[in-house]
């Protein structure tokens, strides 16, 4: 089986590379289970805090390999853990950034979706134009985008199956960080670096509450937001954070 997802370390970041670009590194049976692989590697290795989903090639993914499709086989695009590319409902507690050049569109809007923070090519364009083959996408843009977009907005990509360019998708909150197509990955790896400079379990306790911020009554935020304080508060890293303040340096932070 050819390596159609790289997985690198540096330091505490891991970079996740979709590798199909002949292509346009369509989401195949095999990509699925190895990306899939990728995650387990990820979430389950401590000293790896934050990672990054990109690509080779110009396109970042076309969605769903559409001859798998054809030939009945669907469902080997998910897994049960992870959803469509073994990645969408991935249950992982890690931040994850999508550095997206070029297309993203169907199952590749879905992917980017998925992650928690977006920095974008000024050439990346979205958009689920599943209506457009009869399908539906079902891998959560239906209702991620409305989310992240806007219901009115994100009603008309869905049904029109327009695309979305890089700056209006950064005007309308979708991505964080707009750069040069060249300079994607450098500037994701930038913004991966911010984060591993704060501890890693109280990053990882916060973000599990910010995703829900929007599903959640604030009866639900408050209980959730005092229990994590209860689990992080007597961590190395509660007591790193306090001395590193009173002895005016920086924290070197455990994870534990």
């Amino acid at each position: 089986m050819s390596d159609q997802v790289l997985y690198e370390v540096d330091g505490r970041i891991a970079t996740i590379t979709l590798n199909r670009p002949e292509q346009r590194n369509a989401v195949s049976p095999e990509l699925t289970t190895q990306l899939a692989g990728a995650m387990d590697r990820f979430e389950a290795d401590d000293e790896v805090w934050v990672g990054i989903l990109t690509s080779t090639g110009p396109m970042f993914c076309a969605g769903a390999d559409l001859k798998t499709i054809g030939a009945g086989r669907g469902e080997e695009l998910s897994t049960e853990a992870g959803g469509f590319g073994g990645f969408v409902r991935y249950p992982r507690t890690k931040p994850v950034i999508a550095a997206v050049r070029g297309f993203a569109l169907a199952g590749g809007t879905e992917l980017v979706l998925a992650c928690d923070l977006v920095v974008a090519g000024t050439d990346a364009q979205f958009g689920v134009p599943e209506v457009t083959r009869g399908l539906v996408a079902a891998a959560g843009g239906l209702f991620r985008l409305p989310r992240v977009l806007g219901q009115a907005r994100a009603i008309e990509l869905i049904l029109t199956a327009d695309r979305l360019g890089a700056e209006e998708a950064h005007r309308l909150g979708m991505v964080n960080h707009l750069a040069e197509p060249e300079a994607v990955l450098d500037r994701a790896r930038e913004l991966a670096e911010r984060i591993c400079r704060n501890a890693p379990l109280a990053v990882r306790e916060s973000l599990a509450i910010a995703r829900d911020a929007l599903l959640i009554s604030d009866d639900e935020g408050w209980e959730r937001s005092a229990e994590a304080m209860h689990r992080v508060r007597g961590s190395d890293d509660v007591r790193e954070g306090i001395t590193a303040f009173i002895e005016k340096r920086d924290p070197q932070w455990t994870g534990r």
